[in-house]
């Protein structure tokens, strides 16, 4: 194996930043929707449920890894969406209602994976002094390692993020900043202005890089934004640096810009002299917080205060908001705040200690640690901390004016372990977590007299009228709230006897999943897995089970990348071609009182299927029982397409020659089609429903529209004059039903209210006139180009020429240049054969949801775009544009075109791809609105996925259990509840649901089993389907009860002398090894016994090891537990080896274990694996193999170079890998003849290892290694190479950087790339292997091998790309893949492994750039996505 690719197949999940800004709307947008209620007067019966009171909300931004993410908050009102306009007095706060919302839900704006970790994320703010009225936007600032830093805006054109300018301080010009270190803690830390005038970046540990904001234009400039639809973003100008080692400052720990001067304020905290807890009876109090003003335009930085011995542990500063100003200091112990003119103290436990006796403190009323705290701002004088242990805890500053008189603490609830929190809005706050699930909370302050603290930014709201606040308080406080309105929003608390009893309350409103940190994963068989199952479908029968999460956020994740459905049952059906179920309605009656709420729940009636000959129907409300005698649908040939009219009244089958509408099992009316040329009888070939219009498109490429009448439910053909006579070849259409009283693309017509859609009201099932929406047709023409019409009209609406060449972005093309349409010709040869097979339109429910266009071409490539408004500025003169219109018009009736629709193009490069077979009769995308209780749709074919829409992103799930599936469709009835039958290619029908313990909103399925424990690594017991899984829970003991373990025991009895007066409880781990079964059924998974460790003894390793037992020559498999006692460093160290056996029974609960054997060992059993029956021990600095004796285990070889201490041993063979904490790797072998252990080869630099593995490929063998520096390196061994030093040393085949710590590598054979006959013949290795991985940030990669031929022209296609396409923050993803050695002497290897992060970037070119890249290095398109479809297919692992 020379070469590789290295594969992300899961992103990471674990949130390391999130911050909150107004990224894609300002806060004008917001308030604009509300001016017209606050015109109103205080009114105790307005509360106005049209518009929440909770102001406008900003965007919530969030980093985990590389992968950033930007999303909007939605929120539910209370009361039913439909009667908005009626005045309905909110109800008293019931569980899910509170302050007079519903519910909220976080839904994506833009995700983008980029090529570089973001460090930390600032948002620069518009600059407004008035947080709730401003027109500008805010930006994004993202900092990356060294010193590079990246300014984002939102750019509504293309509805994602722009980068409005870079700045890096790295590379030779920027050496001197260094000051000769190379290696740095941390990246770079931004923090910003809060009124947005500059932004500050602390690099190299003293290097303040000081970012200056542009001015805002006058006010007439923003006027002038805003009325064309644009809208301003915040800028940053021009950057310098300061030294701060000029300022006499050494070691910076944080710093932050506060409230309320003129100039922006600096505070730095830093500390003079390092100090620890070891020094602290010499050297205490060494922090200091100075204060600098900065003025950017002279570049000057005077101190202008400072506050010094502030406790060593200090390790964060928070800036109170105006009016009260100043900063908090967050300690371990203590909390401090400090402004110009006071200052006071909060001790939070024992361990507080006063500076000298003149400082006062105050004491918390419980005991608290503020290590590693985050925290936020819930109003303007109430802070929310996040504890170590995930304790919400609420800080409120007791204030006078600003002069703060003391801080009050009081515990809040308990939550998950945060990276991070930020405040969004008035109402709502993000727990971002690494180690757990991230969570969107609201909150709200509940005591009548002080409900102004609400607002984070109350005190500048005077102007703004005091109905909106009340909103947010139920109608009877309203009355006493309006008299204090005035003195809560100036904050002079003259009611501070109730001040410090603030209640507040919170409600989760929702959360993301969180599968990382991934520390260890096994690899084993699903419960429902098919033992016949061969080839790519045998993947569906393994899951990974990961230890993921920390403490009480611990849990076990069950990974699975394809679903498995749940089988209810099944039948063979042989040649079946299409399946479709159908509703009923008996009666008008019955659908007055069953309202559209009830109609997501109606049971399917009948089941059609289509044979190759004939057509079955089947009745399906309870059990599925063959009707076909005595119904009147068509029987005699297959059908082409079944489904409801008129509102489910009726059901229309149609057939090749025509179609038959009927009413349950009745025939109301037969329609045959006129065949328009005598030459060839034309059939119909695809069919889309849109109540009450049927589209059919025939074989001969032309269309016919069946219009119907829903008073008489019967059916016309309209044969589309228009287009007989235009003679363009249609390939592919589809009906788009805008549902709903508010269309969605109405908003994207200039003259909304000109459109002809709909001219009059259509009556709806109960009779009365009801909007219905519009219905549009999209078709796409055999020249590639796409053009929407209004039905009935015909109206041309929307053209986009060269739909096939899968643009980023497409609009309306006659508002566009013509210049694109010269580029496409020349280019005309390359893309003749690409055409639109299948074409699909939808939106599914949800308020602000926007539709998807779906196309499928003849190569297989499915492109997707999500449509969006976008309102440029050339269409600022609305008057003019609409005359324009009417002369391009081609059909002379004015339609108004939907000029603001635009679609951006959403990357799917999770789906592979599938060989196209010329014929594809039955179309592949089957919409459904609820399986499961998930809306999407599902892609038959050979490589059947399911594309499901969460929070209006896309989720791709792949189903590979059944090989090709041909026809899909929904069932709902009484057994099969939002089910879905398949029909396989071997012709077996199967009646499913979708697993329900899966949460689908993840890049791959996944069921979290909560453990409430910490756990470190996990095995598979394969025999007996086991987990054996460590795990340690935190205990909580008496303080001279740890320290008498820690000391010897003559020794130990004057400490306790000492410190008998230390009371109060340390807590220490205690780990025991649980043996966990899945259950059967799908349910929470089993404890079935757990073995407990002794006091201070941590297990450390456990693996299922296969032992010859020499006494009787038999093979027994047992599991090995590997332990080490932690005892401090007075005590040497020890470990024990544990053997034990389990047996299972089936009818008892708990399993049988038993101990085998126990023995003590000098050091740490760090790591344990079993080589050809032998038991090889890693005990501290040795490595020592022993045979079983069925009684004991014995000592036979053993192997001294100096490992520190092993954290990984493989075995392939004889051969066995050993990778050491510092000393990188060795390469030793077992002769059993010589019965010695050998030292190969080893590598002789110094490497932090992490995880090791063998890689193999055919008859080679590689050793890939991960370290602590987030790189990836492969080694060789080759004694007969010079540089090895005859063979001692290992040479270094490829090295690569993934940017998260892999912890874990699994060995896995790669699937046969491809049945094609025209396959290349190097890629048929059978034996090669491909290495999965899983990381700290929780995502999951893999390093395939390739052959050389594909890696050289992956290779030169990569170095292609890095020009070629715009990368995300003008990040170089050459750089970021070069080996880090973190200012370690490295020497670079060879580049042999190519990065498919950068290579998934050429599907989404235009396919003319691709065709011309592919020509520049030699090749075709063809070749290059078959070398990663077959790379795809080939690592479709799970």
């Amino acid at each position: 194996m020379s070469y590789a690719a290295c594969k992300l197949m899961h992103p990471a999940t674990g949130i390391d930043n999130c911050a909150s800004g107004f990224i894609t709307h300002s806060p004008a947008d917001v308030a604009s929707r509300i001016l017209p209620v606050q015109t109103e007067d205080v009114d105790a019966v307005w509360p106005a449920t049209s518009t929440p009171g909770v102001g406008p909300i900003p965007n919530l931004i969030v980093t985990a890894a590389n992968v950033l993410e930007v999303y909007t908050v939605r929120v539910q009102e209370d009361g039913n969406v439909s009667n908005k306009d009626s005045a309905t007095v909110l109800q008293p706060q019931r569980g899910g209602l509170m302050a007079g919302l519903s519910g909220a839900s976080l839904e994506l704006v833009c995700s983008y994976r980029l090529h570089g970790n973001v460090e930390s994320v600032g948002v620069l703010y518009s600059g407004a002094e008035d947080r709730t009225t401003g027109r500008r936007r805010d930006s994004i600032i993202l900092t990356f390692r060294d010193a590079k830093i990246s300014v984002l805006e939102f750019d509504d054109s293309v509805h994602g993020l722009r980068t409005s300018s870079m700045h890096c301080f790295e590379g030779p010009k920027w050496l001197h900043l260094k000051k000769g270190r190379e290696c740095f803690a941390r990246g770079p830390l931004i923090k910003v202005d809060p009124l947005g005038r500059c932004a500050g970046v602390l690099v190299y540990g003293l290097q303040m890089i000081m970012l200056k904001a542009s001015e805002a234009g006058g006010l007439v400039g923003d006027d002038g934004a805003s009325s064309t639809g644009g809208s301003v973003s915040a800028r940053v100008q021009s950057s310098y640096l300061i030294s701060l080692r000029d300022l006499d400052v050494k070691h910076v720990k944080d710093f932050i810009f506060v409230h309320g001067y003129i100039e922006p304020v600096l505070v730095l905290l830093h500390e003079k002299e390092l100090t620890w807890a070891g020094r602290l009876p010499y050297n205490h109090h060494t922090c200091i917080i100075s204060a600098l003003s900065i003025s950017t335009t002279l570049k000057q930085h005077p101190l202008i205060w400072s506050a010094t011995n502030l406790p060593h542990d200090a390790h964060k500063l928070l800036a109170v908001p105006s009016p009260i100003g100043g900063v908090l200091v967050v300690c371990a112990n203590t909390v401090h705040y400090h402004s110009q003119s006071t200052s006071c103290i909060l001790a939070l436990n024992n361990y507080a200690v006063p500076m000298d006796s003149s400082q006062e403190m105050s004491r918390s009323s419980f005991s608290v640690e503020l290590d590693a705290a985050n925290t936020t701002w819930l109003s303007n004088d109430v802070a929310m901390l996040s504890t170590k242990t995930g304790e919400l805890l609420l800080l409120t500053l007791v204030h006078d004016g600003r002069i703060v008189q003391k801080l009050d603490l009081s515990k809040a609830k308990a939550s998950v372990l945060t990276s991070g929190i930020t405040t969004i809005g008035s109402s709502f706050f993000f727990l971002g977590s690494r180690l757990g699930d991230s969570l969107l909370v609201q909150f709200y302050c509940g005591a009548g007299s002080s409900i102004g603290v609400k607002e984070e930014i109350g005190d500048i709201e005077g102007d703004i009228p005091s109905t909106k606040r009340l909103r947010r308080s139920s109608s009877d406080a309203l009355q006493d709230m309006a008299n204090d309105e005035e003195l809560s929003l100036y904050g002079s608390d003259l009611n501070n006897a109730h001040s410090s009893q603030k209640s507040f309350s919170f409600t989760v409103r929702d959360s993301f999943i969180n599968v990382g940190p991934l520390k260890d994963f096994s690899y084993g068989l699903r419960m429902n897995a098919d033992s016949n199952a061969t080839g790519v479908a045998k993947q569906s029968n393994y899951e990974l089970v990961c230890c993921s999460g920390h403490g009480k956020n611990g849990a076990l994740c069950v990974l699975q990348r394809s679903i498995r459905p749940e089988i209810i049952t099944q039948e063979a059906i042989p040649g079946c071609k299409g399946l479709w179920t159908v509703y009923h309605k008996n009666s008008r009656n019955q659908a007055e009182h069953s309202k559209i709420a009830a109609a997501d729940d109606e049971y399917h009636a009948y089941l059609i299927i289509s044979l190759e000959s004939r057509t079955m129907v089947l009745q399906t409300v309870s059990n599925l029982e063959e009707v076909t005698e005595n119904v009147d649908y068509f029987v005699q040939g297959s059908t082409i397409y079944a489904g409801n009219l008129f509102g489910r009244r009726r059901v229309i089958q149609v057939y090749a020659r025509g179609a038959r509408i009927l009413d349950g099992a009745f025939m109301t009316q037969d329609i045959t089609f006129p065949a328009t040329n005598s030459e060839a009888p034309m059939t119909v070939s695809s069919v889309s429903i849109a109540d009450p219009y049927v589209l059919l498109m025939m074989t001969d490429g032309s269309i016919q529209l069946l219009v119907g009448d829903p008073s008489t439910c019967k059916m016309t053909i309209n044969n589309l004059s228009a287009f007989q006579i235009s003679k363009k070849s249609i390939t592919a259409c589809t009906l788009y039903h805008d549902k709903g009283t508010d269309p969605w693309l109405r908003k994207t017509s200039t003259d909304a209210w000109l459109l002809t859609g709909v001219s009059e009201p259509v009556e709806g099932p109960d009779g009365a006139p009801q909007d219905q929406g519009d219905i549009y047709c999209a078709i796409c023409y055999e020249s590639g180009t796409l053009e929407i019409y209004d039905v009935p009209n015909f109206c041309c609406v929307y053209t986009v020429h060269s739909f096939v060449s899968g643009r980023n972005f497409i609009g309306d093309n006659l508002f566009q240049d013509s210049s694109e349409k010269i580029f496409n010709n020349n280019s005309k040869d390359n893309s003749q054969n690409m055409k639109v097979v299948e074409l699909a339109m939808h939106r599914w429910h949800g308020e602000n949801s926007r539709p998807f266009l779906f196309g499928i071409l003849t190569d297989g490539t499915i492109l997707c775009y999500h449509a969006y408004l976008y309102e440029g500025s050339e269409n600022a003169s609305r008057s003019e544009s609409v005359n324009d219109q009417s002369s391009l018009n081609l059909s002379g009736t004015s339609a108004s075109r939907l000029k603001n629709l635009r679609f951006s193009r959403v990357p799917l490069d999770t789906y592979t791809r599938e060989e196209m077979s010329a014929e594809t009769p039955f179309p592949r995308m089957n919409m459904f609105k609820n399986v499961g209780g998930y809306p999407g749709f599902f892609l038959s074919g050979s490589r059947p996925t399911w594309f499901m829409k969460f929070r209006e992103r896309l989720r791709i799930h792949p189903q590979l259990c059944d090989g090709p599936i041909i026809a899909f469709t929904v069932l709902h009835n009484m057994y099969c509840n939002h089910g879905f039958i398949y029909v396989t290619s071997q012709g077996s029908l199967k009646i499913c649901q979708l697993p329900s313990l899966l949460s689908y909103d993840n890049y791959w399925p996944v069921q979290k089993i909560p453990l409430k424990a910490t756990p470190h690594q996990v095995t598979y017991f394969a025999e007996k389907n086991l987990y054996p899984l460590i795990v340690s829970v935190p205990v909580a003991k008496p303080i001279n009860q740890v320290l008498s373990t820690l000391v010897d025991q003559e020794a130990g009895h004057q400490i306790e002398h000492e410190n008998s007066n230390i009371d109060g409880t340390y807590t220490v781990e205690e780990f025991e090894v649980r043996i966990m079964e899945p259950e059967s059924s799908g349910g929470p998974w089993q404890m079935k016994g757990a073995i407990h460790m002794q006091t201070s003894e941590n297990a450390l390793t456990v693996r299922v090891v296969t032992l010859t037992n020499t006494t009787t020559r038999e093979n027994e498999t047992l599991l090995a537990i590997g332990t080490a006692y932690v005892q401090g460093e007075d005590v040497a160290a020890r470990g024990r080896v544990l053997l034990y056996s389990v047996e299972s029974s089936t009818e008892s609960v708990q399993s049988k274990i038993t101990e085998v054997y126990a023995k003590e060992m000098k050091g740490a059993i760090s790591a344990l694996a079993s080589i050809q029956g032998y038991l090889l021990v890693a005990s501290g600095p040795k490595v020592i193999l022993h045979k079983w004796t069925g009684s004991e285990l014995n000592g036979v070889a053993f192997f001294d170079a100096p490992p520190l201490y092993v954290v990984s041993l493989n075995i392939v063979k004889n051969f066995i890998l050993l990778g050491d904490i510092h000393k990188s790797i060795y390469f030793l072998s077992w002769k059993e003849s010589a019965s010695q252990l050998t030292l190969l080869a080893k590598d002789f630099g110094s490497l932090d290892c992490l995880a090791t593995e063998f890689l193999i490929d055919g008859s080679t063998l590689s050793l890939m290694v991960s370290d602590y520096d987030k790189n990836v390196q492969i080694y060789y061994y080759a004694p007969k190479v010079s540089e090895s030093w005859k063979g001692q040393k290992l040479l270094s085949r490829a090295e690569f950087h993934v940017g998260s710590h892999a912890t874990k590598f699994l060995r896995l054979q790669m699937l046969p790339a491809s049945d094609r006959p025209n396959a290349p013949s190097g890629s048929d290795k059978t034996n090669r292997f491909a290495l999965l991985f899983g990381t700290l940030d929780g995502s999951i990669g893999c390093i395939a091998p390739l052959d050389e031929l594909t890696f050289r022209r992956l290779q030169s296609l990569q170095k292609k790309l890095v020009d070629a396409v715009p990368h995300v923050a003008g990040l170089n993803p050459r750089s970021f893949r070069q080996f880090h050695s973190n200012g370690k002497a490295h020497r670079p290897g060879p580049d042999s492994i190519v990065d498919c992060e950068l290579l998934c970037h050429y599907d989404m070119l235009p396919f003319e750039h691709q065709h011309e890249i592919a020509n520049q290095i030699g090749t075709t398109r063809s070749q290059i996505i078959s070398n990663l479809n077959d790379l795809a297919v080939g690592t479709s692992f799970l």
